[in-house]
């Protein structure tokens, strides 16, 4: 299938999609206006930020060409960068080109989130917080989920702290259901009331932490249908929290993540054996 018939086959099984594409190149306007002519009214799309915008190191040659061309000399030369290496004022831009990019699917009501997911290291101190705060005004009104890679986050002393925060920034938390060796705890709540997101990464323990595995490889791991029916009560419970709730299969090797996310959909419905 081309990219574009593999959109049309999601739209016409399931109400929501997740592009993980844009995490590793920013999103361009005409790709998202391809994208939201190409499905039906109601369908979503959550967007995954580009990695630059969340502390990832990116290629180079993914950059805006001439975002490319603020490079600090040291760093132009380099395979991949860090924001760090770009000065205040085009970080600032590059976030203003990927929200705009985000206006096709906002304006005709196919945006479900922008999906800003922070690494391990983006940990729980004054610095990364104050970059959380940011968000809004960068926003703009984009609606905005946010997964914290961290688990200090959510230790006894930082995690009522950190619900609390993106409550008052007006930001999703991301729930996760990952492998026991991330130390990433599943905290069924909801921070703003129009949206809960759920990310399924698999329990994997053993790939979690892997290098030089492709995503796929790392997220191998199909869920049998006594873990997915764990959620089907965590859902509901979500779904008294958020007049919409997003389950997202982030499980993406082969056909695991269409295969649980169809499990899970007909689980719900109440079509399943469970």
């Amino acid at each position: 299938m081309s990219a574009e018939e593999r959109l049309r086959y999601y739209a016409g099984h399931f109400p929501l999609v997740e592009a993980d594409v844009t995490y590793y190149r920013p999103l361009m306007p005409e790709l998202a206006r391809s994208w939201a002519e190409r499905v039906p009214e109601g369908f979503c799309f959550d967007v995954k930020a580009y990695g630059l915008l969340t502390g990832h190191p990116v290629e180079t040659v993914s950059l805006w060409p001439d975002i490319k061309d603020e490079l600090q000399p040291e760093a132009a030369s380099k395979r991949r960068i860090y924001s760090y290496h770009l000065p205040p004022d085009a970080l600032e831009e590059a976030w203003a080109r990927f929200v705009h990019a985000l206006s096709p699917l906002h304006d005709t009501g196919h945006l479900g989130a922008m999906l800003l997911q922070y690494p391990p290291w983006f940990v729980p101190k004054r610095a990364n917080r104050d970059e959380l705060a940011r968000l809004p005004e960068r926003l703009g009104g984009v609606p905005a989920c946010v997964e914290l890679r961290s688990p200090a986050w959510f230790e006894d002393k930082d995690r009522a702290r950190t619900i609390g925060l993106l409550r008052d920034l007006g930001l999703a938390l991301v729930v996760v259901d990952a492998p026991k060796s991330s130390g990433l705890p599943t905290v069924l709540d909801a921070t703003v009331n129009d949206l809960a997101v759920v990310r399924f990464h698999g329990r994997a323990d053993s790939t979690w932490r892997a290098r030089n595995v492709t995503a796929a490889e790392r997220f191998r791991y199909l869920y049998s249908e006594t873990e997915l029916a764990e959620w089907v009560p965590r859902t509901r419970r979500l779904a008294q929290l958020a007049s919409r709730v997003h389950l997202l299969m982030n499980n993406c090797y082969q056909d695991y993540g269409v295969r649980n996310a169809a499990q899970l959909a007909a689980m719900l419905a109440g079509e399943s054996d469970e």
